[in-house]
């Protein structure tokens, strides 16, 4: 079975990062059914990231964050987006058959123009032609999205029929894989958890910075002796989400036989991230020492994707006359 998924470079990783997408791609590198092939979308980024050193830094810091969490380099291509030139010249001929129109219907165009964005790039217009390209390139059977992310398979699926029925039978439909079972991972604030709200707890902090980030998860007024309800707190609910079956059930009778207040539960909560990153909290310290490491790993993984790429580009030269 061949999986692809793109990571884009946008920032520090936190816990909703971890639990929404992050874990489920690490799993799936470790069952020797699947050939992963998983990209660190840094064509992607200059959209949005036009600092030189901001960009190289988040690339190599999101590499290193799923490196320490366990990735299986063995049985995944893991590499960065710019070291595979076939993508963007995938791109380009897919330019060619694509029309304005249909463009114009993506959800992330929509918006900016909605939102009144001032710079509206063509590289964001004709980001869907780059997603399609990055997808197709591949021939995977299952591309990993959420719910709303559907749209991007479905425009990937509408491009490779266009370019079979204009230069022949060439690109397998890719399917969806709609995470439907990962839960919202609430921020400190109770809204989703998102960099752009501001409102994360990053698994790699250090101590301190960590701890202060769970102190500051919302709750409400009730007094320590009162019991309280863990259905309804931002704080039991990301321990549900960490803990076993047994740490939750104690959670929760503390939880509603009162005498417990909610600065005790951020403590377990605390207590719970360190332990649970444990291992790959002290992997990342290491590879921040060793950043070599983390290139050679990106290296051999581009190595595996051309391969594959080039196959495909070679494919396709032929079928269009080029």
């Amino acid at each position: 079975m061949r999986i692809l998924s793109g990571m884009q470079p946008s920032g520090i990783a936190h816990l909703g990062n971890y639990l929404g997408a992050m874990r489920q791609h690490i799993e799936r590198t470790k069952n020797e059914q699947n050939e992963c092939f998983y990209f660190l979308a840094n064509y992607h980024a200059l959209t949005t990231v036009k600092d030189k050193k901001k960009l190289e830094e988040m690339t190599l810091n999101l590499a290193m964050d799923y490196i320490a969490l366990g990735i299986d380099n063995d049985n995944t291509a893991f590499f960065k987006q710019s070291d595979v030139p076939e993508h963007t010249e995938l791109c380009w001929i897919f330019n060619c058959i694509t029309h304005m129109g249909f463009l114009e219907r993506a959800h992330a165009w929509k918006d900016a123009k909605e939102k009144g964005k001032k710079e509206m790039s063509a590289g964001l217009f004709i980001y869907p032609i780059l997603q399609a390209a990055d997808i197709l390139i591949y021939k995977p059977n299952l591309v990993p999205v959420g719910q709303d992310q559907k749209q991007h398979i479905e425009m990937s699926r509408d491009i490779a029929e266009k370019f079979n029925q204009t230069w022949g039978e060439t690109f397998p439909l890719p399917e969806p894989l709609i995470e439907k079972s990962v839960a919202v991972v609430p921020g400190t604030d109770g809204e989703k958890m998102s960099k752009s709200y501001g409102n994360t707890i990053e698994m790699f902090a250090e101590e301190k910075v960590l701890k202060s980030q769970v102190m500051t998860i919302k709750t409400d007024s009730t007094p320590l002796e009162s019991p309280k309800n863990p259905d309804t707190c931002n704080v039991f609910k990301l321990y549900k989400l960490l803990a076993t079956e047994s740490e939750i059930k104690l959670m929760r009778e503390n939880y509603l036989k009162g005498g417990y207040g909610y600065g005790h539960a951020k403590t377990t909560l605390f207590e719970k991230i360190l332990e649970y990153f444990q291992d790959a909290r002290e992997k990342r310290k290491k590879l921040e020492n060793n950043k070599n490491y983390v290139e050679e790993v990106l290296k051999k993984g581009a190595l595996k994707a051309r391969k594959v790429a080039e196959q495909t580009i070679k494919e396709v030269r032929e079928k269009c006359g080029l």
